[in-house]
C-alpha cells in the first residue's frame, strides 16, 4: 500500500513537473522579452525627449554663434568706416576736385572690405542698406527698408536680428542702424554743398536731405540658416549616437546580470525540483547562488525537500 501510494505520487508529479518546466521555459522567455520591451519603450521615449531638448539647445547655440560672428563683421565694418572717414578721406580731399574718389566714402570702404571677407565666408552677405542712397547699389530692398523703419521708430534700438524666408531657405540676419554724423553732411545735406565731381557721377536727385543724427539706413549681415542647422544636426547626431551606444551597453549588462542572478539559478532550481518530484533522492542540493531573493527561495526548497524526505520515509514505514 505505501509503495502504491508512492508510485501514484511519482506518476502525478512526473506530469506536473513537465508542465512546470514547460511553463518556466515560456515564462523565462516572457520575462526577458518584457523587460527588454519595457527598456526599449523607455529608451525610445527618452531619446525622443532628449532629441527635442538637444535639437532646440543646439539650434539656439548655433544661432548665437552665427550671430556673434555676424556681430564681429559689423564691428569690422564700423571700424573700416571710421578709419576711412578720419584717415583716408582727408588724404583724398584734394583729388576730389578733379575726380570723385569712392574710396573716400565710408559706405564704399566697408562694402569693399566685406567683399574681401566674402571669399573666406561665402555664406555671409553684407549690405549698407539706405532709404535714400547716392549709389543705387545701396538702396534698401523692401525687407531691409522694414528693418530701417524699425530703427527709425525706436531710436533707442541698437541692434535687431531675426530670420526671413528666401528662395534658398531661411536666412538669419543681424542689423545695426546707420546714423548721420558730421562727416556725412558734407556730401548728403544739400546738392549745393556736395562735391561737383560726385554730382557729375551720381546726379543730384538721390542721397540728399539727410539730417543730423537721422537714421538713414542699416548695416545688415545675412547668412543662410542652413549653416546653423548643419552644425546643429551634426552635433545632434553625435550626441544621439553616443546615447544609443550607451543604452545598448546598459541593455547588454542588464540582460547578462538578469541571466546570471535570476534566470540561471531559477533554472537550476526548477531542474532539481523536477528531479526531486520524481523521487530522485540523489539530486543535488538547491543552489545558494544568485541574488538574496533567489538564495532565500533555494533555502525554502531545501527545507521543503527535507520535510518531503521525512514524510516519504514515514509513509514507507
Amino acid at each position: 500500500m505505501p509503495s502504491g501510494r508512492r508510485r501514484s505520487f511519482n506518476s502525478h508529479d512526473r506530469v506536473g513537473a513537465g508542465s512546470v518546466d514547460l511553463r518556466f521555459d515560456k515564462g523565462r522567455s516572457s520575462v526577458l522579452l518584457r523587460i527588454n520591451l519595457i527598456l526599449l519603450i523607455a529608451f525610445a521615449l527618452g531619446m525622443a525627449a532628449i532629441s527635442l531638448v538637444v535639437t532646440s539647445t543646439l539650434q539656439e547655440n548655433a544661432t548665437r554663434e552665427v550671430l556673434a560672428q555676424a556681430g564681429l563683421m559689423l564691428d569690422s565694418a564700423a571700424a573700416i568706416r571710421s578709419y576711412t572717414d578720419t584717415e583716408i578721406g582727408p588724404l583724398l580731399d584734394d583729388k576730389m576736385v578733379s575726380a570723385f574718389r569712392p574710396q573716400s566714402v565710408p559706405f564704399y570702404a566697408a562694402t569693399q572690405n566685406f567683399l574681401t571677407l566674402h571669399k573666406e565666408h561665402p555664406d555671409y552677405s553684407y549690405k549698407e542698406a539706405t532709404l535714400n542712397p547716392t549709389n543705387p547699389r545701396d538702396r534698401a530692398a523692401d525687407w531691409e527698408a522694414d528693418i530701417v523703419q524699425r530703427f527709425r521708430n525706436d531710436s533707442t534700438t541698437t541692434q535687431v536680428s531675426g530670420t526671413r524666408d528666401t528662395p534658398m531657405g531661411k536666412t538669419l540676419y543681424l542689423a545695426r542702424p546707420i546714423r548721420v554724423d558730421s562727416g556725412c553732411l558734407g556730401c548728403h545735406s544739400l546738392p549745393s554743398t556736395a562735391p561737383a565731381t560726385m554730382l557729375a557721377r551720381y546726379g543730384s536727385d538721390n542721397g540728399f536731405g539727410w539730417q543730423p543724427n537721422e537714421i538713414v539706413g542699416a548695416q545688415i549681415v545675412s547668412v543662410p540658416f542652413a549653416s546653423a542647422e548643419s552644425n546643429a544636426g551634426r552635433v545632434r547626431r553625435d550626441v544621439l549616437t553616443t546615447i544609443a551606444a550607451v543604452f545598448v551597453g546598459i541593455l547588454l549588462v542588464a540582460n547578462v546580470s538578469l541571466y546570471m542572478l535570476v534566470i540561471r539559478p531559477v533554472r537550476r532550481i526548477v531542474r532539481i525540483a523536477d528531479q526531486v518530484s520524481l523521487g530522485d533522492t540523489a539530486a543535488e542540493e538547491f543552489p545558494s547562488g544568485g541574488g538574496s531573493e533567489v538564495a532565500a527561495l533555494s533555502a525554502a526548497f531545501n527545507r521543503m525537500r527535507k520535510s518531503l524526505d521525512k514524510a516519504l520515509r514515514m509513509l514507507g514505514g
